[in-house]
């Protein structure tokens, strides 16, 4: 423990939201692991679109649509026996749906707009091998737009999904037209989804179509229907549909708006509220927030935190220790154990757990938990109906081997972030984003809870080797979208709470990192409210090469925090007994005074991880004392730090036994300084001063009582800079 940890933050304001465009013209900047943005190359599938395809359809159509053109096709098709060249018929009342374009040219015909209440609109059709599918066709009154025909085989265009026909007075509203995908083996977009319409429940947004494999970009998801319109709704607001996937050159389509978006709010509850400033977590009164803690996630069912043991005993401990935070594991098996149904009786033992926590003053950010994607590869996260390994051999390799061998695993992955259909019906990412949108909906307005991560360590599937050697297009085109997708839930239903936003698994990412590789840690984020999540492991290794890893991996989210002015925060570390790996990697996050959680509070029931050595407390059934404690982990994760800093901080270091801390009395947000006499509190562990504590300051004064476990300190007359050195007792 003897490196001082200096540095500087930004502290400006966050940037604008930026605007969405259309999927064919959409680029994501990722940001390289020196947050430099990588040059991107002009969306070559836009580029293809606008000076070949474009261009082509435009002479294919004039000529089907000229005299020559009907009578030379004409011929051509009775002399082969079948529809060559030409578009399909367009839906009608008595045939709803459109007709097929000729096999080698032709669009497809467009659904029929329904005039039927009730009565969803027509399919669109599907083009030739060279063609645009049909649009589907508006819903009647109260009914499903249809969807889009799919593009040329060769090359085309996805048909655009019908929106839903207005609601009949007292109902729900219709959903939209999904977009037709594009199947061109050279190049494709995908049709944008139609909107859901409005009623007493908003209907959701249509998916947009999938982009061709190669040159193919998706469609935009549809705009949901807003509820409440015409009667009381009876559920959570609709969601827009999720954007088409992106081929290899191209993009993937934009999520619809949801139905809803929630404003901002000041949260209630036991705790003070803990926002963002730039690169900075702060309380509402500007003073910034440095958070230390630990991990807490049960993987086994019923994968509730109390079923371990884990209550107020060591909730206390935690408190008398100085952590201030707990990462807690939720499982999406355990939220929505069949498609479409939320199991709130998991959620009240979540929130049970949550205030228990909050009762001793610690703060709880709730951590979607994944490992090896499900139980059904042998880890914990996904529910078995999401679990889909395509036939591949399960054999188990263990922990991260599965995660790099295990074919049926790669599968089920590849087939979430192509959102393929559940069996309810609406695509995997759609039931995902759905599960999140319930779980903010439960914790909403509550201060206690500062934080939604949404993934942890998401894996590519069968795209890893493309990740492990720098790639971007997991990053820019399945994990980004993925996020745009779930923070548009959420904000449905809760305008405030930070969302913690993870990079790839470090299974992919430590690799280029070494070779100095540049690599895209996320692409463009279209809610600036959001904190950075990294993971930072090296303990394997030892050594200067575990220095350099948890260096530089420390160093890549501080560039990227810094360039998207965002907080960074470290909120996973450890996992072993061997202190000096340990130290290294808190070191790395401290020196930029990012807040953390240690990996972990306990290993029981950590089917993947190191359950003897990892956790604090060996076994949450029994009291956390004596030999039921890891005293080397707990020494060296409850290291004095400031908790709440009326200020800027400078450098903190604890070093043989003392530490030192210097603050600056200025507003992180450049509004001028904090009133003489402004509050700053320190943990001072007992672990560390057994013997008690003296305390020397400089520009400030001590105001808690002699050898607190909080230590408070107020800022003198008109001091600018207040210094702090904390020593053992004599």
């Amino acid at each position: 423990m003897g490196t001082s940890y200096a540095g500087s933050r930004s502290a400006t304001a966050s940037t604008a939201r930026p605007g969405v465009s259309a999927p064919a013209a959409t680029t994501t900047t990722p940001i390289s692991s020196s947050a430099a943005q990588i040059a991107v190359p002009p969306n070559l599938t836009v580029v293809f679109n606008q000076l070949v395809y474009t261009p082509l359809h435009i002479v294919v159509q004039a000529w089907i649509a000229s005299e020559i053109g009907r009578q030379v096709d004409n011929f051509i098709n009775s002399a082969a026996g079948s529809y060559v060249i030409g578009n399909g018929p367009d839906g009608t009342e008595a045939n709803h749906n459109g007709g097929a374009g000729g096999w080698l040219l032709g669009d497809g015909g467009a659904g029929w707009t329904s005039t039927q209440d009730g009565v969803d609109g027509g399919a669109g059709g599907r083009a030739g091998a060279l063609g645009n599918g049909g649009a589907g066709g508006i819903g009647g009154a109260g009914a499903d737009g249809g969807p889009g025909g799919a593009g040329g085989q060769l090359m085309g265009i996805g048909g655009a999904g019908g929106n839903a026909g207005a609601a009949i007075v007292g109902a729900a509203g219709g959903v939209g037209g999904a977009g037709g995908d594009a199947t061109g083996l050279i190049f494709g977009i995908g049709g944008h989804g139609g909107a859901g319409a409005d009623g007493t429940d908003g209907g959701r947004g249509g998916r947009g179509g999938n982009g061709a494999a190669f040159l193919g970009s998706g469609g935009d998801g549809g705009n949901a229907g807003r509820s409440g319109v015409g009667g009381n709704s009876t559920q959570l607001p609709a969601l827009g549909g999720a954007g088409g996937t992106a081929g290899w050159l191209g993009s993937h389509g934009a999520v619809g708006n949801s139905g809803a978006t929630a404003a901002a709010q000041t949260p209630g509850g036991s705790l003070p509220p803990v926002s963002q400033t730039g690169t900075w977590l702060t309380t509402s009164d500007g003073q910034a927030v440095i958070l230390h803690g630990v991990n807490e996630v049960y993987k086994l069912a019923p994968y509730e935190p109390s079923a371990s043991g884990f209550d107020e005993a060591d909730a206390q401990f935690l408190r008398d220790n100085g952590f201030n935070v707990v990462r807690l594991g939720v499982i999406w098996a355990a939220v929505e154990p069949h498609p479409g149904e939320i199991n709130t009786a998991y959620l009240d033992s979540i929130q049970a757990t949550v205030q228990m926590l909050a009762d001793h003053g610690i703060y709880t950010v709730i951590d979607m938990h994944q490992d090896l994607y499900s139980g059904t590869f042998y880890g914990e996260g996904a529910p078995e109906w999401a679990s889909d390994g395509g036939g591949r051999p399960n054999q188990n390799s263990g922990f991260p081997g599965n995660y790099y061998v295990n074919g049926a695993m790669a599968h089920a992955w590849d087939a979430f972030w192509a959102n393929s259909t559940a069996p309810n019906g609406i695509g995997l990412l759609d039931n995902y984003a759905m599960t999140w949108q319930h779980v903010a909906s439960y914790f909403t307005g509550n201060s206690a809870v500062i934080g939604y991560d949404i993934m942890n360590e998401p894996f590519p599937g069968s795209n890893y080797p493309v990740a492990l050697f720098g790639g971007s297009f997991f990053v820019a085109q399945q994990l980004t979208p993925m996020y745009n997708q779930v923070a548009a839930a959420i904000r449905s239903v809760d305008g405030t709470t930070p969302l913690y936003l993870e990079p790839p698994n470090p299974a992919v990412t430590e690799i280029p990192t070494l070779l100095g590789i540049p690599i895209a840690l996320l692409g463009r984020i279209n809610d600036p409210n959001y904190v950075v999540a990294f993971h930072n492991y090296c303990g394997p290794i030892g050594g200067e090469l575990c220095t350099k890893i948890a260096d530089t991996l420390a160093a890549q989210a501080a560039d990227y925090s810094k360039q998207q002015n965002v907080p960074a925060m470290m909120n996973e570390f450890g996992a072993t007994g061997d202190i000096d790996a340990l130290t290294k990697e808190m070191r790395s996050g401290d020196r930029y005074f990012m807040s953390w959680a240690a990996w972990a509070y306990t290993g029981a029931g950590d089917i993947t991880g190191s359950p003897d050595v990892e956790g604090l407390v060996y076994d949450p059934t029994k009291e956390p004392t004596g030999d039921n404690v890891n005293i080397g982990n707990l020494r060296t994760l409850a290291s004095p730090y400031p908790q709440l800093i009326s200020g800027t901080p400078k450098n903190w270091s604890f070093t043989d036994g003392t530490f030192t801390f210097a603050y600056s009395t200025a507003k992180i947000d450049g509004s001028g300084t904090f009133a003489d006499g402004a509050l700053t509190t320190i943990s001072v562990p007992k672990v560390e001063f057994p013997n008690g504590y003296v305390v020397t300051v400089t520009g400030g004064h001590v105001v808690s009582a002699a050898n607190a476990a909080q230590l408070v300190i107020a800022s003198g007359p008109g001091a600018t800079t207040v210094s702090v050195v904390v020593s053992p007792a004599p």
